[in-house]
């Protein structure tokens, strides 16, 4: 990645104030793009975003408040970044939750708000500003934990799910959706210069962990990757030249990888785009 090729372009990435967004809206800062930290917390990601602008005062870098997990905080966030930012090159979904509990303002399961359901409804609605750009880019940070999974229960993607509680099955199950997601979406934006991709980043000590108990997080995290390894991939599918006219693929160490068999199962991507337009009222059509 050179420092021009990045100049003049805006990136938007989901979670950023710890992690691998983090990691990856500094390294875009780096190189003098515009960076948007899009965050729940004011006071969490403000610091952050005060320190890259610090360490990189060559960029242009700022604050969008985002709750992915409700759904009027979405629609809000996407009008305040259309009128400031009409045109987006890349967003990164970035944003995740694992073993959590409890449900969503809008009344989902809030993993699955949380991780699918509340990016996807956001990507939808920013697809104008990134439309707009000559090569717009969504950047789905997925996991290989999606191979684990063997079939979807749908039921937790609707009202009053039954069940609250949130296991790795759910983060895996979720991980499964960010590929069918990235694939989907590839179809309808055929014929447009915009494209998609799905990312391993690697297995990260990132703060997606934070709902773990103390001991056990810790324990996961001596096993893992930093945050700045796991940025790599990410930034390869953001900013590639080579992936320009590439879509819909699955990506693990800046490498083009296969997923698993329900991650390439189109009927399964067609009835996650269904199921999901339901339950946010996203727009259906580019």
């Amino acid at each position: 990645m050179s420092a021009s090729n990045l100049l003049g372009r805006t990136f938007l990435v989901t979670g950023a104030n710890s992690g691998i967004g983090r990691a990856i809206s500094d390294v875009l800062a780096s190189h003098s793009a515009t960076v948007i930290l899009a965050g729940r917390s004011i006071e969490r990601t403000q610091p952050v975003v005060d320190a890259i602008r610090k360490a990189h005062p060559e960029a242009t870098v700022d604050f969008l408040q985002l709750d992915l997990a409700n759904w009027a905080s979405i629609r809000r966030a996407t009008r305040e970044c259309l009128r400031r930012y009409p045109t987006v090159d890349v967003l990164v979904n970035n944003a995740g939750v694992a073993i959590t509990k409890g449900l969503s303002s809008d009344g989902y399961h809030l993993t699955y708000a949380t991780n699918h359901l509340g990016p996807f409804l956001f990507t939808q609605l920013l697809l104008p500003a990134l439309r707009a750009a000559p090569q717009g880019r969504i950047v789905n940070i997925s996991s290989v934990a999606h191979r684990t999974v063997k079939h979807l229960d749908w039921t937790l993607l609707t009202l009053a799910p039954s069940r609250l509680k949130g296991t790795f099955q759910d983060y895996a199950a979720t991980k499964l959706m960010n590929i069918l997601h990235a694939k989907e979406l590839a179809r309808h934006l055929a014929g447009t210069p915009a494209t998609t991709y799905a990312v391993h980043p690697g297995h990260v000590a990132s703060n997606i962990w934070r709902a773990v108990p103390g001991p056990l997080q810790w324990l996961i995290k001596f096993f893992l990757i930093s945050n700045e390894d796991a940025a790599r991939t990410p930034l390869y599918c953001a900013t590639a030249p080579e992936l320009t006219i590439v879509s819909g693929r699955y990506y693990d160490k800046q490498r083009e990888a296969a997923p698993s068999a329900l991650a390439d199962d189109p009927d399964l991507a067609s009835e996650l785009w269904q199921r999901s337009l339901q339950a946010t009222g996203a727009p259906n059509e580019p």
